[in-house]
């Protein structure tokens, strides 16, 4: 059976137990960075719209009613409805970020500091504080003010030309610049956080989702800059080793990668054809990738004598890298999840829901995997909070 969640009285364990966070924020990158924080035991503050709230809100339907996108990114946070453009509205965020420890923002370029969240101003009102602007390209230069899609990114980044099939480019089935944007996001926020135990400053953070994506791009770019080369659209073979595709099977497919001499001995003498470890055609990995087809072609003429599970069996067993090629309601009931007990429960505005746990595991204690808050549920509350704090002061 799966563990018990972390009780309340163990969220004082978690790493960020104590850190205030104040968002304004929207649709996945953002979000995505200040869920995890929350997972961390960060007090997150959502700054939504009174009008609609987070756009992610109405992408879908999906679960139980509240947008897939919103459920997976906005757990364990405070949801307070708030017009920004009105006077009171942009006193009270203010007043939130004078008592916060990080602010966190995805507006379009310039709206933050029209709110006057900019975060030179801010940081000199409140040196201690961490200010991360998340934005599609960066403050300066001429792309500054373009809009900034996960979709546009991908393309702008050059992901696009290298995902997909030699018949055709694909952007990647997941937002993958929104992710690598807001994962730096949670690694500026930890690393500003720990510098500031050291010198009691805070820090100004910005983070570029083309940037960001454009590291992801990695030893592809380095290919291009210093061969002058365009990596080819593989699908999910790979440019540089052989074997390694989907092959057929008597009643699906497989994914075999086989990445090493080592590895091809070993899947031959599953597949039972061992005389072909020594063939000067496939002897090496070099040579494998420069007779790729025929390699292909002798690896698939065996694995379709084989069922998916049996052969997914046998080359585990022996060591050799291969996947079952799962659909997504295989993933949700995945042996290994299951088993170690990654699901866990919690509530949206009008269901109990699954969630998994984040991949990072503390030994001593448990993410905090708040619920999903309705739109402007916690606004009263963070209001009279504020309030009372103000007069206080006078």
């Amino acid at each position: 059976m799966p563990a018990a969640p972390t009780p309340p009285d163990q969220h004082a364990a978690l790493p960020l137990h104590g850190i205030t966070v104040v968002a304004v924020e929207q649709a996945v990158a953002a979000p995505l960075c200040t869920r995890h924080l929350a997972d961390m035991g960060a007090r997150v503050i959502k700054i939504e719209r009174p009008d609609g709230g987070d756009l992610a809100r109405g992408y879908d339907t999906a679960v139980a009613g509240t947008g897939a996108h919103f459920v997976w990114l906005n757990r364990g946070k405070e949801s307070v409805a708030i017009d920004l453009k009105s006077p009171d509205g942009a006193r009270i965020v203010r007043s939130l970020i004078r008592r916060a420890d990080v602010f966190v923002q995805n507006l379009a370029p310039g709206a933050a500091a029209r709110l006057g969240l900019a975060a030179d101003d801010l940081r000199r009102e409140h040196p201690r504080l961490v200010t991360v602007d998340l934005s599609g390209y960066g403050t300066g230069g001429p792309y500054e003010q373009r809009k900034a899609y996960d979709m546009l990114i991908q393309a702008e980044a050059g992901l696009v030309s290298i995902t997909g099939t030699p018949d055709a480019p694909a952007k990647t089935g997941i937002p993958t610049a929104d992710i690598a944007s807001g994962m730096y996001c949670v690694q500026a926020v930890l690393a500003a956080l720990l510098r500031r135990e050291r010198t009691g400053e805070g820090a100004a953070v910005e983070v570029s989702m083309l940037e960001a994506t454009v590291e992801w791009m990695g030893h592809s770019l380095y290919t291009q800059m210093y061969t002058g080369r365009q990596p080819q659209r593989m699908g999910v073979s790979h440019v540089s080793i052989a074997p390694y595709d989907t092959y057929p099977t008597a009643d699906g497919d497989i994914l075999i990668g086989v990445q090493s001499d080592g590895g091809w001995r070993a899947l031959t003498a599953v597949l039972g054809i061992p005389d072909l470890v020594d063939d000067p055609r496939f002897d090496s990995n070099i040579h494998r990738v420069e007779h790729r087809h025929e390699c292909d072609a002798a690896v698939a003429g065996q694995t379709r004598r084989w069922t998916t599970a049996a052969l997914d069996a046998a080359l585990a067993a022996a060591g050799v890298p291969a996947a079952q090629v799962n659909e997504l309601r295989a993933v949700a009931e995945h042996p290994q999840l299951t088993a170690r007990g990654r699901w866990r429960t919690v509530a949206t505005r009008d269901a109990s829901i699954r969630a998994l746990l984040p991949p990072v595991t503390f030994a001593d204690v448990e993410a905090a995997m708040g619920d999903v808050p309705a739109l402007g549920e916690h606004t009263a509350a963070v209001l009279r909070e504020v309030g009372a704090a103000r007069r206080g002061e006078h």
